[in-house]
């Protein structure tokens, strides 16, 4: 299938992109954009015909078109460029190079030229250059070994191919005693032609196109410029229409032999001050349905530059089918008709534009489609199906190649006589001195008498095989080796794929299994999906837990906090715990006027110690009291001051001793979806999952992370964790300082016990020294000193206030602090 155009065909498109109806002369450039690496797209106004797209595409190329990729969201430096110097200038002139693959067009803005430089040949590019010819900016820079494409660069045009068109008889014959190739491949290459064209201009000529370049006679070179001419006449037509439109000549008949036959039709007859006589026939090629031509002479007079008379064929925009993997496929293009595709459907077009457009536009976005729906495919691919449709293409790919050295080993050997004598004649050959281009010339001369030779498609001098044709498959022989020696190669080969197809089939086979379990598991948690469900509560910015009896315990953070838990929510009926070192939440629970049971009290003691500035310094145990709300004030004796967060114990206290430090965070599921923090007992009591946290090495951000991911795995659901306990949400239930994990996998509700750990000392009311309530607090005055600086102040504000504070500051966003009297029960009663 065709890739790119060839000179004529680029020859063909300026022809109808600078005269005729599709002409783009006076045309006013718009907006330019590069939808793709190696593409631009002009916007143009041209007049009397309205908005049209010019479509470039580097090395490959160029025509009007309907069918365009879409514009990118975000524009390349490239097109803004171009926007720059020709946006809003005029198209003044469109050329072709030399019979090039070298497109040049003109454009004036503002009254500064500049011109356009198209290069469709090898790798192509597209370049801007100013009136002195220096490139401003080139597509894509490029140094060569002779030309540099750099912008401030003088633009040089590649080393110049002689024209088809404008070739002697003594041009040719130069060129052949120059070549060592065959007819063929000097004519393709040397006058620009490319393979088809070449093959075609020695079709028409009735030369061998094998024939070597130096054996090449006058006559021959005579048949094949004669030959060339016929080929291109309808260029020659079209470039004497372009003059004569441009200007160069006055007779207006010869406009219509560029206009497409219909427009020709309806504009036969008018005033143009020359008699022209039509004859239209119609011409349908079978098997097309579309196939029409219609061919129009216009009789007049005309001189030509190029002796060429006007009669000569108009040119025939095709595509050319024929039947591909049993259906009809287009698989060239054309400006013109060519014998080796005679029997051929066609399909023609009133213009080349149009066919190009059809062929390479049409082609192109299909090519897009394919790729968006192949990346939509890969993308809701998984990575294990992903993996598994590289492997089964991978497998495909194995059995063909067994399939087809297993074919030509049995070729090989079916082939044995034949293949054994070609091999005979080459080696002796070799043997005589003869090179491979001598050798070459000879199998030429005696395929009509050797049935080996016949077979010889190519040889490679270099590694010294050649391509045979056996069966209708091509086989490489290396001549330097037996018969059986050259099937065992395509044997090894066959024995190489089997071991790669043993291989892709035992990861296809692992890679299901994967897919089988991982499908499993998916079903099993979309049985399970939770869905969040919070509540705001008035306590959710302190410290709290609810107790394994259902009694709400709160505690401060900070100094504010303390504060705020001592004016707004600590009542009369209230038990209060602190602990006897100072850096301590003040810590309340509320009873609702009943008697809090033992087990509370315990698990409210070991609150106050896990989250005090015992677990900070490492220790595993410590000592609390509790005392009855009563007892706290903050009413100091006369001429004493107690600061933010400090606060008066008077009367009797109720000691802990030795309680050990130690909290759980746990994943409260049923009802409310929440993470909760406590004592061990009391999350237990009510979490679906929980996991202990004990004095450890990591700090408080690492650990919250880890339970984070933890509980993540566990559920198997981020999503749900991430909006239930983040890592930030975790940190607010962990204390301050280092921790570690007593498991590192959770405790799912029912499944474990609680730990019988050894019960810490518990006493009942120390017994204060005898004497009045005054007797006992002026005692508690004297420890504390006149400043109140003993260790009750210290105790709720020492440490506390200043760590616990900038513990958390920073790291916990604080919420707002609105009262939401209404939705709590601040009476204390039991949580239902």
């Amino acid at each position: 299938m065709k890739q790119d155009m060839s000179s004529a065909d680029v020859a063909a498109i300026v022809a109808e992109l600078s005269a005729g109806p599709k002409s783009i002369i006076d045309a006013k450039i718009g907006k330019i954009y590069q939808p793709a690496s190696e593409e631009i797209r002009i916007n143009l106004y041209v007049y009397h015909h309205g908005r049209d797209n010019l479509i470039i595409e580097a090395g490959k190329r160029i025509h009007l078109s309907k069918h365009f990729r879409a514009s990118p969201d975000l524009p390349q430096s490239f097109p803004m460029l171009l926007r720059k110097y020709l946006a809003g200038g005029r198209i003044v002139s469109i050329e072709q190079h030399d019979f090039d693959r070298v497109v040049k067009i003109g454009v004036e803005r503002a009254g500064v030229g500049s011109t356009l430089i198209v290069e469709l040949f090898a790798r192509g590019n597209v370049l801007i250059v100013d009136s002195e010819n220096k490139i401003i900016l080139p597509m894509n820079p490029v140094t060569l070994k002779d030309r540099r494409l750099r912008s401030g660069e003088i633009y040089e045009l590649p080393e110049a191919q002689l024209s088809p068109i404008e070739a002697k008889v003594s041009d040719l014959m130069q060129a052949f005693s120059r070549s060592t190739a065959d007819i063929v491949r000097t004519i393709a290459t040397r006058f620009n032609l490319g393979g088809v064209l070449a093959e075609e201009v020695c079709s028409r000529a009735g030369i061998d196109k094998s024939k070597l370049s130096k054996e090449a006679s006058e006559e021959d070179a005579s048949k094949i410029s004669d030959a060339m001419h016929d080929l291109f006449s309808p260029l020659f037509r079209v470039k004497v229409a372009c003059k004569r439109e441009s200007g160069l000549e006055t007779e207006v008949g010869v406009e219509s032999e560029l206009k497409p036959e219909a427009e020709v039709k309806t504009e036969i007859g008018t005033e143009t001050g020359i008699e022209a006589e039509t004859e239209t026939g119609t011409e349908t090629e079978t098997g097309t349905g579309t196939g029409t031509e219609t061919g129009t002479e216009t009789g007049t007079e005309t001189g030509t530059e190029t002796g060429i008379e006007a009669e000569a064929p108009k040119l025939k925009p095709q595509h050319v089918k024929k039947e591909i993997n049993g259906k009809m496929e287009i698989f060239d293009v054309l400006p013109f008709d060519l014998t080796r595709y005679s029997e051929y459907e066609k399909e023609y077009f009133d213009s080349f534009n149009t066919a190009l457009d059809e062929f390479f536009g049409k082609k192109s976005l299909e090519q897009v489609a394919e790729i968006k729906e192949a990346e939509k495919k890969e993308k809701n691919l998984g990575v294990y199906e992903r993996r598994l449709l590289q492997q089964e293409e991978s497998l495909a790919k194995f059995e063909k190649e067994i399939e087809k050295n297993n074919a030509i080993t049995e070729i090989v050997y079916a082939n044995y006589q034949i293949i054994e004598e070609l091999f005979s004649v080459l080696n002796g050959a070799r043997a005589k001195g003869y090179s491979w281009n001598e050798i070459r010339s000879i199998l030429k001369q005696a395929k009509k008498t050797v049935p080996a030779a016949q077979k010889i498609t190519n040889i490679d001098q270099k590694t010294g095989t050649v391509t045979v044709d056996l069966d209708g498959r091509s086989v490489n022989l290396d001549i330097r080796k037996t018969v059986p020696q050259n099937a065992q190669e395509y044997y090894e080969k066959v024995k190489k794929f089997s071991r790669k197809r043993e291989g892709a089939l035992k990861a296809i086979e692992d890679t299901r299994k994967v897919m089988l379990k991982k499908a499993a598991s998916k079903a099993a948690k979309a049985g399970r999906k939770l869905q969040a469900s919070k509540k705001k509560h008035w306590y959710d910015r302190f410290r709290w837990f609810v107790s394994s009896d259902g009694f709400l315990v709160v505690g401060g953070r900070d100094a504010d906090t303390n504060e705020e838990v001592f004016k707004k929510y600590m009542e009369k009926r209230d038990v209060v715990f602190h602990t006897q070192t100072p850096g301590a939440p003040l810590t309340v629970v509320k009873t609702g006027g009943e008697g809090a049971p033992e087990s509370t009290l315990r698990e409210a003691a070991q609150f106050a110690v896990s989250y005090s500035s015992l677990w900070k310094a490492g220790h595993s145990s410590g000592d609390c009291y509790w005392v009855k709300a009563e007892q706290v004030t903050k009413t100091p004796e006369s001429g004493e001051y107690v600061r933010k967060g400090a606060f008066i114990i008077r009367g009797e206290r109720n000691y802990f001793r030795d309680v050990p430090l130690g909290v759980a965070v746990g994943l409260e599921l049923k009802g409310e979806t929440r993470v909760i923090g406590g004592p061990a007992s009391a999350v237990r009591a009510h979490s679906d999952y929980i996991l202990e946290v004990t004095p450890g090495t990591f700090n408080q951000n690492d650990i919250s992370k880890k339970i984070y991911r933890i509980y993540a795995d566990e559920l198997g659901d981020p999503r749900f964790v991430k909006q239930i306990a983040s890592p930030d949400q975790v940190a607010m239930m962990v204390p301050p300082g280092e921790s570690d994990l007593k498991n590192q996998r959770p405790e799912r509700k029912g499944q474990g016990t609680e730990p019988e750990g050894r019960e810490y000392e518990t006493s009942q009311v120390e017994n204060e020294p005898e004497g009045s309530e005054e007797e006992a607090e002026e005692e508690f005055g004297d420890e504390a000193g006149e400043d109140i600086e003993g260790e009750f102040e210290g105790e709720f504000e020492g440490e506390f206030g200043g760590e616990f504070e900038g513990e958390f500051k920073g790291e916990i966003e604080k919420k707002a602090r609105e009262e939401i009297e209404g939705e709590i029960e601040m009476n204390g009663a039991k949580k239902e």
